[in-house]
């Protein structure tokens, strides 16, 4: 059985193995979040730096459970948009590589915009800026995988 999108037919540039996709997406939410914990722990505990998004008395009850959740949000999103651009842009991994570029950078620039001290702007844009570069290098290749997979299944069908 294969889970190739029905969207393109098989041997189709577009065709996208969408079960080896979003696993790897699901690999990659976790790592980000995993990424999110020690960013914290590094510069919180080591450094004794507070970050500066998000706020400890946030929804989730503390900044580190939060910006686990969103960092792992963040990869799930990351795979669905790469998987909308595979099916339908020409040149997908390259419009996802740039699009995740600019999110990483303004993701990285927003600690600048508060009243926080330096260090602790600098040490919470390093932790988004790792976990950025992570998504994104992660999900690109999980995306090539997929493709790579779904092509092979055009061609044992």
């Amino acid at each position: 059985m294969s889970h190739t999108s029905p969207a393109a037919p098989s041997g189709d540039r577009s065709a996208v193995h969408a079960g080896t996709l979003w696993a790897g997406g699901a690999a990659t939410a976790l790592v980000a979040a995993l990424i999110a914990l020690v960013g914290i722990l590094v510069v919180r505990e080591l450094f004794d730096t507070p970050v500066v998004y998000p706020p400890d008395d946030g929804f989730f009850g503390s900044q580190t459970t939060a910006l686990m959740i969103y960092a792992a949000i963040a990869a799930l999103a990351a795979t669905a948009l790469v998987h909308v651009l595979m099916l339908t842009t020409p040149r997908a991994l390259s419009f996802f590589g740039w699009i995740m570029g600019l999110l990483t950078i303004a993701a990285t620039l927003a600690p600048f915009i508060t009243d926080d001290s330096t260090e602790s702007k600098i040490g919470s844009a390093a932790i988004y800026l790792v976990i950025g570069i992570a998504i994104t290098s992660l999900i690109s290749g999980v995306a090539r995988t997929a493709r790579r997979r779904a092509a092979a299944d055009g061609r044992r069908a």
